[in-house]
């Protein structure tokens, strides 16, 4: 069952953008070029969440293959931003952030031999604690509207279903929508999330139009979206991973303790150590010969 917040044409309304930046995702291992038209479009997207409302907010979180950071807003010292003629200086500062923290996450991070998946469940995380932190800071009695936007050429991660569950839920009680741009991949379980939120999935067809698709599809607030043509809602696949193989199932086991799923029977639960009786087929009754 999805939700949305209910909100108002006055209300502020804070996006916090998720974008990947993984060097191991097929996307930029085809082409690492790419990742600068991805920045590029996101930046953009995000200047004009700002037009949209002098009252909004934006946060831009970048999950790499070592961890997640802010680019914008920055805990860095303040940069020196020169003027550009014919472009807000607000818009320059969130440009000029963004890049320059990001040139930073890249030039610090560690090398990789072999791929390694994103973490986006952990900047997911840390996404709905910032909105948290916000919404607090708020003033009493005031409305914000607040939601996350994923931009993500990754695949699945089943290895962080359990993070995602939690991500799920946490933000459906927050009341924060799930939105998900994916750039190359069907992401099934980022699919759950979005229709348990009460988000827009969408998994973009052309890579050139990216910013075109960012504007049409998740500029709009949730409220309104069912006022336009949009693209229809994926049919969401509510297949759970298994704890044991990671893998998708369609039957399993599941604990009665702690509620972890296995593809097949265990005696002791892997994750809690709870002891199971061993089921015993039950010998049918022979039946009685009359004579």
């Amino acid at each position: 069952m999805s939700t949305m917040a209910e909100s108002t044409s006055d209300d502020p309304s804070l996006l916090v953008i998720c974008v990947d930046t993984n060097p191991s995702q097929g996307i930029l291992r085809r082409n690492p070029d790419v990742l600068n038209s991805i920045i590029n479009c996101v930046t953009a997207f995000g200047n004009a969440h700002l037009m949209h409302k002098p009252q909004n907010k934006l946060a831009v979180i970048s999950c790499h293959h070592n961890g997640s950071k802010f680019l914008y807003p920055s805990t860095e010292k303040s940069l020196e931003i020169r003027q550009m003629d014919g472009q807000y200086e607000y818009f320059t500062f969130v440009e000029k952030s963004i890049k320059y923290n990001l040139s930073e996450l890249i030039k610090n991070a560690p090398k990789i031999v072999n791929p390694v998946e994103s973490m986006l469940a952990g900047c997911l995380a840390m996404a709905l604690c910032y909105i948290v932190r916000v919404k607090k800071a708020q003033p009493v009695g005031s409305n914000l509207i607040s939601r996350i936007l994923v931009v993500t050429g990754s695949e699945d991660s089943a290895h962080q279903y359990m993070t995602y569950m939690n991500v799920f839920f946490t933000a459906q009680k927050e009341r924060v929508v799930l939105d998900i741009c994916a750039l190359d991949n069907t992401l099934v379980l980022l699919q759950q999330g979005c229709d348990i939120t009460g988000g827009h999935y969408l998994k973009v067809p052309q890579l050139d139009g990216l910013l075109q698709y960012l504007l049409w599809i998740f500029l709009p607030e949730p409220s309104i979206r069912s006022k336009l043509a949009l693209p229809p809602a994926v049919k969401v696949d509510y297949r759970a991973a298994c704890f044991c193989h990671r893998e998708l199932i369609d039957i399993g086991f599941v604990c009665s303790v702690c509620l972890s799923i296995f593809c097949k029977f265990s005696p002791i639960c892997t994750t809690c150590s709870t002891v199971f009786k061993v089921p015993v087929p039950i010998k049918p009754k022979k039946k009685k010969i009359k004579t």
